[in-house]
């Protein structure tokens, strides 16, 4: 077992959320092959620098896309979870948002909300705290929709056009006036 492969603990964790092919060979190396998703993940490499220890990068790569397609991943993190819950184990320091990726749109620094979905979320407010909406303080703050600015239209640039003719096979040059749809 490698430095950060998962601990005989650890996987009999993981092992039930692991799926196995009801017809056909049974994977030997799942273990392996789930240690070696891990271990690229965890180092940001390619597939193809996943060690030879974990199986073929190419076998490994197959089983993480069969397992990320299937939602394995998705139930096997709200199976931790819930073991973690009737452990008694769970915390915010399971919760994680790295800042540095985190991206808003322009358009979310205001909401704009109907008056009923508004006085909705006054009263549930109310009701939240135990406290009249007046006396909470500046909580929730209503924007009006700014229409979005109207672009100019494009100026037109001067085209060189050569006209046939000339000595040499040099045209006489002539310039037009052309839109946007000019090359």
């Amino acid at each position: 077992m490698a430095r950060f492969d998962v601990t005989d603990a650890e996987w009999e964790l993981v092992e039930e959320f692991l799926p196995v092919a009801a017809t056909g060979p049974l994977p030997r190396r799942v273990r392996d092959q789930f240690n070696g998703v891990l271990w690229r993940f965890r180092t940001g490499c390619g597939w193809r620098d996943v060690p030879e220890r974990y199986g073929s990068w190419s076998t490994v790569y197959s089983r993480f896309n069969a397992w990320s397609k299937g939602g394995v991943f998705q139930a096997l993190m709200d199976g931790l979870i819930a073991e973690a819950a009737a452990r008694g184990r769970v915390g915010l320091e399971l919760v994680s948002v790295d800042s540095t990726i985190v991206r808003a749109h322009h358009e979310s620094a205001g909401l704009a909300v109907a008056g009923e979905t508004l006085d909705a979320l006054e009263q549930a407010l109310t009701e939240e705290k135990g406290v009249p909406l007046p006396e909470q303080g500046p909580v929730l703050r209503v924007m009006r929709h700014r229409p979005h600015p109207v672009r100019a239209p494009r100026r037109r640039r001067a085209v060189t056009v050569l006209r046939p003719g000339g000595v040499g096979g040099h045209g006489r040059r002539r310039q037009d006036w052309a839109g946007p749809e000019a090359g």
